[in-house]
């Protein structure tokens, strides 16, 4: 049995298209964080950046894995930045890092990330996605960033 914390992934657009995911962003990263658990991102803007600035208002750890190479570009609220120069690949690594992904909204990284999990086995929560047109037993819907962490908690409850 482990002695971390579960690492949380939460995925989504860096620039959703619709302005409510922020809040629910917001709400999710507190929540996870107020739980003690680690929240990863692609550390850039929109959902990540929602997500990271929640997690910090409660002071929990938000860690930014960016596709650039350059600290500078992540946005506020990371605890943690990793740059990496690999561009989209990096998507892998989050999903390799992460015991579950939360994706919120999303374009096609988070579809990737998504996808990467499902075939990986790292569960997978969705909030204002079009995911489940095609989700199967490895990816759960929720209908607030409430119910995705008591769906989260379930799943690292075993």
């Amino acid at each position: 049995m482990s002695t971390h914390p579960p690492y949380v992934l939460v995925s989504g657009a860096s620039e959703p298209r619709d302005p409510a995911l922020f809040e629910t962003a917001t709400t999710a990263g507190r929540l996870l964080a107020g739980r003690g658990w680690l929240v990863l991102t692609g550390g850039l803007g929109g959902v990540m950046a929602a997500a990271a600035a929640g997690v910090s208002e409660v002071g929990g750890t938000a860690i930014g894995i960016l596709p650039t190479g350059d600290r500078a570009d992540a946005s506020s609220g990371h605890a943690v930045v990793l740059p990496t120069g690999m561009g989209e690949m990096r998507n892998a690594l989050l999903v390799r890092a992460a015991d579950a992904v939360l994706a919120i909204g999303g374009s096609w990284g988070t579809l990737s990330e998504v996808a990467l999990a499902a075939r990986t086995g790292v569960p997978v929560v969705t909030i204002g996605t079009d995911l489940p047109a095609f989700a199967g037993p490895e990816v759960q819907v929720a209908e607030s960033a409430e119910a995705a962490v008591e769906l989260l908690a379930g799943i690292f409850a075993g």
